[in-house]
């Protein structure tokens, strides 16, 4: 298990930093940590999120098989994303929607698009166990 100070690190491409800033920051409501030339880091829910610019992004925004985000453990902190992201107008490739209704593993989803097109997860199950 590791120790609540310490964060998780992703690493994702982005064709223009400027959007990056704006998307995550402005939309999302990250926190910018450190810009240089070439990459942004944001603090991203509390673990560390870079966007490293890149020619190379995904032609298309596909969830599977790689994506990322954060599986909440309240109901509520994804009830208030979900606000945010219809206040906001963020670009949303499907949801919010239930997932495996009837099952253990039932929950919520949401599926949005960067401007790179890196698809962005965010859920919360109904039995809290199961966000890992």
């Amino acid at each position: 298990m590791r120790d609540p100070r310490d964060a998780c690190h992703v690493a994702i491409p982005a064709r223009d930093l400027d959007e990056a800033v704006e998307f995550y920051v402005l939309g999302l409501g990250a926190k910018m940590a450190r810009r240089y030339d070439d990459r942004v880091t944001f603090d991203f829910f509390g673990d560390q999120l870079v966007c490293h610019l890149s020619e190379t992004v995904p032609a298309e925004a596909v969830a599977y098989p790689r994506h990322f985000g954060v599986s909440f453990a309240r109901a509520e902190d994804f009830d208030r994303l979900v606000r945010v992201v219809e206040h906001r107008k963020l670009p949303v490739l499907s949801g919010p929607s239930l997932r495996f209704e009837g099952t253990a593993e039932q929950h919520r989803t949401l599926f949005l698009v960067d401007p790179s097109n890196n698809v962005l997860e965010f859920k919360n199950y109904d039995d809290p166990r199961l966000q890992y």
